[in-house]
């Protein structure tokens, strides 16, 4: 499942050690839509029904809570993995496509934001950590912003605890390294050899989620979540600014209008146009998103913007020279 065309570097082509997986590109309800199934309208969804006589690994319309895993191979033979967000499908996720794609571990851990699609899968981060009754293993970093450290501090106390209360039994639990990194652009961290930006965006106007920027060789932002571009951001990664970004991902919920806390596709391929981006691949999709329909769609704007954009789907692998 990996996609053709791999990353240049200096006009020559690379053979990169690296790659990007998709391991979700669904919304936070994901797709199918289970009321679809449940309650089936008239005539029944044609994107939610085809789960029923096809595959996930077979259906690209088979999404999952938006997350990315980077394969990050600074040397031949050498990886590590990074995962961006760890949502409510993050079991299934790993029994897909970790399988699938022989990924034997994860080294780091990154949040976007505290939102149930991007967290409430980090109990299950055990499931792909060594085993011990006891937990004596090395933690799992794991970087996020002071706000979803707060929130996190609620939905998980038993994954922040450092020592057992007196009379209280050990609990095989996951072990994490709590990191806190800064909402700011001019402040990268370093994830398991990978220098990797924050920026923030506007996911809802009374809300503030991460982008990441990262890449020397190849220039990736991802950004899962976003209604408005902050200025700055903006500059970070725009063409006009001299930023021109080798790959964008970014987020699309809903085919026709406009949504409050999401990009939907009108402003998606607006944005697209307006960071001017080399390539595009979209993400975070409900329903309404039919792959093979809307990829045709947008096969036709690539070539009438000269950007090629498409959807991206649960799985799909592509390699790039970081």
């Amino acid at each position: 499942m990996d996609v053709g065309g791999d990353f240049l570097e200096n006009g020559h082509r690379e053979q990169p050690h690296s790659a990007l997986i998709f391991v979700g590109t669904g919304c936070s309800s994901a797709v199918p839509n289970a009321m679809c199934l449940i309650k089936p309208s008239d005539p029944p969804c044609k994107v939610c029904f085809q789960s029923l006589s096809t595959p996930p690994e077979s259906n690209p319309n088979y999404r999952c809570n938006t997350s990315l895993l980077i394969d990050y191979s600074p040397s031949a033979g050498e990886h590590k993995y990074i995962l961006i967000d760890v949502g409510k499908t993050f079991r299934e996720q790993v029994l897909r496509w970790f399988t699938f794609h022989k990924i034997p571990q994860v080294d780091s851990i990154i949040l976007t934001h505290e939102h149930a699609d991007a967290v409430l899968g980090l109990d299950d981060i055990r499931s792909v950590q060594p085993f011990s009754p006891v937990n004596d293993i090395e933690p799992t970093p794991i970087f996020l912003n002071q706000h979803a450290m707060e929130s996190l501090k609620v939905k998980f106390p038993y994954l922040l605890q450092r020592k057992l209360k007196a009379g209280e039994e050990v609990r095989r639990v996951a072990q994490l390294e709590w990191k806190i990194i800064e909402n700011d652009s001019k402040k990268p961290f370093v994830a398991s050899g990978l220098e990797i930006t924050p920026f923030p965006v506007m996911h809802g106007e009374d809300y503030i989620c991460l982008g990441f920027l990262f890449g020397k060789n190849s220039k990736v932002a991802y950004i899962s979540d976003i209604s408005r571009f902050i200025e700055d951001t903006e500059l970070c990664i725009s063409k006009s600014a001299g930023q021109q970004l080798d790959l964008l991902i970014l987020d699309t919920l809903y085919k026709n209008g406009s949504h409050n806390t999401h990009f939907c596709f009108p402003q998606s391929l607006e944005a697209i146009k307006r960071l001017q981006p080399k390539r595009a691949f979209l993400i975070g999709m409900t329903h309404e998103f039919d792959h093979h329909k809307d990829n045709e769609f947008l096969q036709d704007w690539s070539k009438r913007e000269g950007i090629p954009v498409q959807l991206a789907r649960d799985g799909l692998r592509i390699p790039i020279h970081l």
